[in-house]
């Protein structure tokens, strides 16, 4: 067999492929061996069918599908082997390749268009200048997060009186001339609070009410507009609370408060663990390593995407074999329209030619992410989830297990490998250039990504 690559110009290629008979007729007459032994043929016991009767019956379809296999294996042998930087995927070509019979010959040639990956060359120096943001964190974030603490490890505790931020248990009678209506609408264990009622004074009549007392209200007033929480609260369609205009009765059962935790010793071991801080100042300089951690990835992500503009202009312009890249789009998802190609084609060579100019600084710099970076990665994203729970302080052990099945998940995997390319991209970018370091606060950092 005889392959070859004829370029066309800087951007696209023909690989033809000259096969001759030597190439497949032994493995042809392998699988037609097979196809005898499996045979069923009336007349015939099984594997015992004449080997004339099998070419004649299967020889075609064997044959094609051998050169096939063939054709494919050796197309993307030499692409491998040649080092060839090819986009999207090879595809039959239109001009030179000639028709092929594969009842009369013996030889055959393929020819395969392909498209070429232009060759990417950009220096950077100091004197290339790129924002980089670090969120500042202050007293206010601090404290919010402390709260956060409190509230998540605090205690839920059984009081005698209502207040508006309390959870109101009990049983909802609806009223008729003041005393239960006959066949009214009756819920038990309802539950409301009042800091989401709406109406003031009915609100008023909950704050300050003693447990077993019973406050006559009127959920269109307390929610008016509020179709659906009157439906949840009363165990009713939403069709039907157009209708219920009067008063009811809410006989108080059980009163919860929300108690934030002391911000004691207790509090610090629950959020860092054991011992790690014994103090309200450490237990706050851990707060703020903490919330820095949490920002530097975004700032990172910001970074790269800061810096995309400066690599794209540095490569210059790049050459594309457009024909082909659109052909390729539009056999490579049934979805696609070539009126939909044409519409999107500039902002997908946009993105091609990022994505090919970070491949470029990978491969270059010898950037690489190991399985040990990987399952690093992985952890950092489970301690991550924890900490959005406020489980700070969760064993090793448990992460390392969380990180484990996370990564069984191809699509998890190969995002995690993603990330963790691009921050190593990001670490290596941040010392070839300038930064410029911007420190803002937290919300003037995330109005960065609004569009």
């Amino acid at each position: 067999m005889n392959v070859s690559l004829k370029n066309i110009d800087a951007t696209k290629g023909i690989v033809k492929l000259e096969i001759v008979k030597a190439d497949y007729a032994d493995q042809v007459e392998k699988s037609l061996r097979s196809f005898r032994q499996k045979a069923n043929v009336p007349g015939f016991r099984k594997g015992m069918v004449p080997m004339g009767m099998v070419k004649k019956m299967y020889g075609k379809h064997v044959l094609v599908e051998e050169i096939n296999k063939l054709v494919s294996e050796s197309l993307y042998n030499y692409i491998r082997e040649n080092k060839l930087n090819i986009l999207g995927e090879p595809l039959p070509n239109e001009t030179e390749q000639k028709e092929i019979n594969f009842d009369t010959q013996e030889e055959f040639e393929f020819c395969f268009d392909v498209a070429l990956s232009p060759e990417i060359k950009l220096e950077l120096t100091k004197n290339d200048k790129v924002a980089y943001y670090q969120v500042a964190i202050d007293d206010e974030m601090i404290d919010k997060q402390v709260e956060s603490y409190q509230a998540n490890f605090g205690s839920y505790d059984q009081v005698d009186d209502v207040e508006e931020k309390d959870l109101v248990k009990g049983t909802i009678a609806e009223l008729e001339n003041g005393t239960p209506k006959e066949g009214g609408i009756v819920v038990e264990d309802a539950v409301l609070m009042p800091m989401y009622v709406k109406d003031e004074a009915e609100k008023a009549k909950f704050i300050g009410a003693l447990k077993n007392a019973v406050v006559v209200f009127n959920p269109n007033k307390a929610y008016e507009g509020a179709e659906a929480e009157i439906a949840s609260l009363l165990k009713v369609e939403k069709e039907a609370v157009a209708g219920i205009t009067g008063d009811f009765s809410f006989e108080i059962k059980e009163i919860t408060r929300h108690k934030g935790a002391e911000l004691n010793q207790e509090l610090f071991d629950k959020v860092f663990g054991e011992g790690v801080v014994s103090s309200e100042e450490e237990f706050k300089n851990k707060i703020k390593e903490a919330l820095a951690e949490q920002f530097t990835p975004q700032s990172d992500f910001k970074f790269l995407t800061d810096t995309r503009d400066l690599l794209v202009a540095k490569a210059g312009e790049l050459a594309f074999a457009d024909d082909l890249l659109k052909r390729w789009l539009l056999v490579a998802n049934e979805k696609n329209t070539a009126e939909k190609i044409e519409e999107d084609y500039p902002k997908i060579i946009e993105d091609l030619k990022y994505h090919l100019i970070k491949e470029t600084l990978v491969k270059e710099n010898g950037i690489k992410v190991e399985d040990a970076d990987i399952e690093n990665f992985a952890k950092r994203v489970a301690k991550a989830q924890f900490a959005q729970y406020g489980m700070l302080s969760v064993p090793e052990d448990v992460l390392a297990n969380y990180a484990k099945d996370m990564l069984k998940n191809k699509q998890t995997l190969q995002n995690i490998i993603d990330r963790a390319v691009e921050e190593k991209l990001a670490a290596w970018l941040k010392e070839q250039v300038e930064l410029d370091v911007k420190e803002v606060t937290a919300d003037e950092f995330n109005k960065l990504f609004e569009v």
